[in-house]
């Protein structure tokens, strides 16, 4: 199966095709990554990637799904923290992460399901583990299950696994910050005990029910990433959490369209041209 996958990837990339000057949406056009060095270029809602590598489809205790979407593209550091948080979470016991969008091959604006995933340093993480890996039909149209049962998170699914996912991930230094349903980081503020400082980078934010998104601080050697204002200091648990709780709790809706235009860095589009006539080269 393993290898069917490997080979199903190579055949998605061979058939890239061009993106013309008149693509509706040139960047998911693209289909193979930049030459180069690996860079993050921009901010994550307005910048491209350069030098992406790919994920590898599967690796020890992760899967990733929706390959269909060529979106399992990620800066190298992206790349590193999923394989090592793959293995932590084998180790702990906790089952198969399911790995959702990361970036396109060069990255830039999506058409749908994101405003941000833009640079190379996104990615997202269901909550929901499997415990066997899952067939090429199940990753390709896999069940998103919601932590989230109106205001507050169902604990018919959300467990101490959940906790441990999270925490794990949260403790990785290079990770900025990571995106929650405010109902669960509600919940998270009201249980956890002992150590709280990796809830500094738990942040809530509209939807992210079903999954979370990971969000990695700009590589020290990439000059042209352009870095988020620091995570303020302190849990996140109060005034912030407050503000929250009379709006964004339940779950938005997923794979929206993206109608946002962002003004992306004079060198995104040397990165997109040189990705066109790559696309063209026989």
């Amino acid at each position: 199966m393993r290898g069917r996958m490997a080979g199903a990837v190579v055949l998605m990339l061979a058939a890239g095709t061009a993106a013309g000057a008149g693509s509706a949406d040139p960047w998911a056009d693209i289909r193979v990554p930049a030459s180069g060095r690996p860079e993050a270029i921009g901010s994550p809602a307005a910048g491209c990637l350069a030098g992406a590598v790919a994920l590898p489809p599967d690796g020890d205790g992760y899967q990733a799904i929706r390959l269909e979407r060529n979106r399992f593209y990620g800066h190298p550091d992206t790349i590193a923290f999923i394989r090592r948080l793959g293995r932590k979470a084998k180790g702990a016991g906790l089952g198969i992460l399911l790995i959702g969008d990361m970036a396109q091959p060069r990255g830039g604006p999506m058409s749908f399901g994101h405003g941000s995933h833009q640079t190379g340093l996104d990615v997202d993480i269901w909550f929901r583990m499997a415990q066997r890996p899952l067939t090429a039909a199940e990753r390709a149209e896999p069940q998103p299950v919601s932590m989230v049962a109106g205001r507050h998170v169902d604990p018919s699914r959300w467990s101490g696994a959940q906790v441990r996912l999270l925490r794990l991930a949260a403790e990785t230094p290079e990770v900025d910050r990571i995106f929650v349903n405010p109902a669960i980081k509600a919940e998270l503020c009201g249980s956890v005990t002992g150590d709280r400082a990796w809830l500094r980078k738990i942040r809530p934010w509209w939807g992210h029910d079903e999954h979370f998104h990971v969000r990695l601080a700009c590589p020290k050697d990439d000059p042209a990433c352009a870095a988020q204002a620091p995570v303020p200091e302190g849990d996140g648990c109060g005034a912030e959490l407050a503000w929250w709780s009379v709006r964004g709790m339940v779950p938005g809706p997923s794979d929206r369209p993206d109608h946002r235009h962002p003004r992306l860095p004079a060198a995104c589009a040397g990165i997109l041209k040189q990705a066109a006539a790559a696309a063209r080269s026989p």
